[in-house]
């Protein structure tokens, strides 16, 4: 199996708990991060999210989505199908590592953007 970037941590679990809604996700150098289903949902790598390639979308209502599907993409990623029907994202390995690394600062810079727009993680 071969990473994005040589070198890079490979996942050693990958376990969708449906019930807390959370995916548990261990690398081969002993990283291991629980990661929300909405943290996910509103990172996600799609250019829907990404604006393509212009600044981030700011994804409102997402608190109680899930995801239904786990479908690995080679041996470099995983597409993940959420409950609210999204499906375009591929999530590498790499990115799922960066994600888990720096969930406490993205996840207070996501807050900080639903505040400054006036959203909320709530379905409206």
């Amino acid at each position: 199996m071969a990473g994005l970037n040589a070198g890079s941590p490979m996942p050693t679990e990958l376990t969708l708990h449906a019930a807390s809604r959370k995916l548990d996700i261990a690398f081969d150098d002993g990283a291991r991060f629980t990661l929300p289903c909405e943290y996910l949902r509103v990172f996600s790598p799609s250019a829907e999210v990404r604006s393509h390639g212009g600044p981030m979308q700011t994804v409102p209502g997402k608190r109680q989505v899930g995801i239904v599907a786990i479908e690995p993409v080679g041996h470099y990623a995983v597409k993940l199908v959420f409950d609210d029907g999204h499906d375009s994202g591929l999530y590498s390995w790499d990115m799922l590592y960066a994600l888990g690394r720096d969930q406490a600062g993205n996840w207070q810079d996501y807050l900080d953007r639903l505040a400054a727009a006036k959203l909320s993680r709530e379905v409206e």
